[in-house]
């Protein structure tokens, strides 16, 4: 089963970023997506930093790695298939050594970003998750949203999130989130013929509804083309009219129903930064 992501869109990216990778002798593909968190401006502090980094450590980790077991010709010595390269990598471990990454990193001094990480098994179609904070990924299957990764906040618009302290800040950063890459959620399932996956940080999903979004991958299926045509627009589509709902003041969004259940009032969309990275699931022979 061929399990790869086709296209991606973000528009004023800022705080947020992303990464495609084919893993290791084709075995399948690692992507994802990051979003700095703002707040750190105030400090002084670029946020934009610490989720680029976080990505592009990813992005090395996912190149050297296999999704699923290495394969091994069974014909071979122990001592031959001891010497194959390269080891599987789950997207948990994949956030752990990322964020390892970052805190070793020298030209980031200070910072914060939530993530979601996704690899996709070329041979057995298995999508495996690591998901921290509030962006996220959905599976569509036969019309309909199969899967929906729930978000992780600590409380209203304050996701859980990975974070870098600047040096000696004693007391200065103590209200700060620090959480751990270990209070990631994870999930896996095996994918079908036909299935959408479509990762996104929270500037899609605080505006665009799930049936919104089903309906736009639906209408463009229909316009027909080319795998690769077809996907890249459901990316461009569901950017684009994310950015038309962040903007509206009269139309209700995600973002002011779950403000409500919080007792808040919050007219509209939420303008953000948008991510969207869409794999369109095709089973080969």
């Amino acid at each position: 089963m061929l399990s790869r992501p086709k296209a991606v869109k973000s528009v004023d990216a800022g705080e947020d970023f992303f990464f495609v990778q084919e893993m290791r002798n084709g075995s399948g593909v690692a992507f994802g997506v990051a979003d700095g968190v703002g707040g750190w401006v105030e400090s002084g502090v670029d946020p934009s930093l610490f989720s680029q980094a976080l990505m592009y450590h990813a992005h090395r980790y996912s190149k050297s790695a296999w999704a699923g077991e290495p394969e091994v010709d069974p014909t071979l010595d122990y001592e031959e298939r001891e010497q194959i390269e390269g080891w599987e990598m789950t997207p948990y471990e994949c956030l752990g050594l990322s964020y390892d990454g970052v805190l070793r990193e020298k030209v980031v001094q200070a910072g914060s970003s939530t993530a979601c990480i996704i690899t996709l098994n070329a041979a057995n179609g298995l999508l495996r998750s690591a998901n921290l904070g509030d962006s996220g990924f959905s599976i569509i299957r036969s019309s309909s949203v199969f899967h929906r990764q729930r978000t992780q906040t600590h409380f209203f618009n304050c996701p859980k999130q990975l974070t870098k302290l600047p040096a000696n800040s004693g007391r200065k950063f103590s209200r700060a989130c620090v959480d751990s890459p270990n209070d990631a959620d994870t999930f896996q399932t095996k994918l079908r013929d036909g299935d959408i996956v479509v990762a996104y940080t929270d500037g899609f999903s605080d505006n665009v509804f799930s049936n919104e979004m089903t309906t736009i991958c639906r209408l463009v299926a229909r316009s027909g083309g080319t795998e690769d045509e077809i996907a890249q627009a459901m990316a461009d589509r569901m950017v684009e009219y994310s950015l038309q709902c962040m903007r509206s003041k009269t139309r209700v969004s995600p973002f002011e129903r779950d403000a409500a259940r919080q007792g808040m009032f919050f007219r509209g969309g939420k303008e953000d930064d948008v991510t969207v990275i869409v794999g369109l699931i095709k089973e080969t022979s």
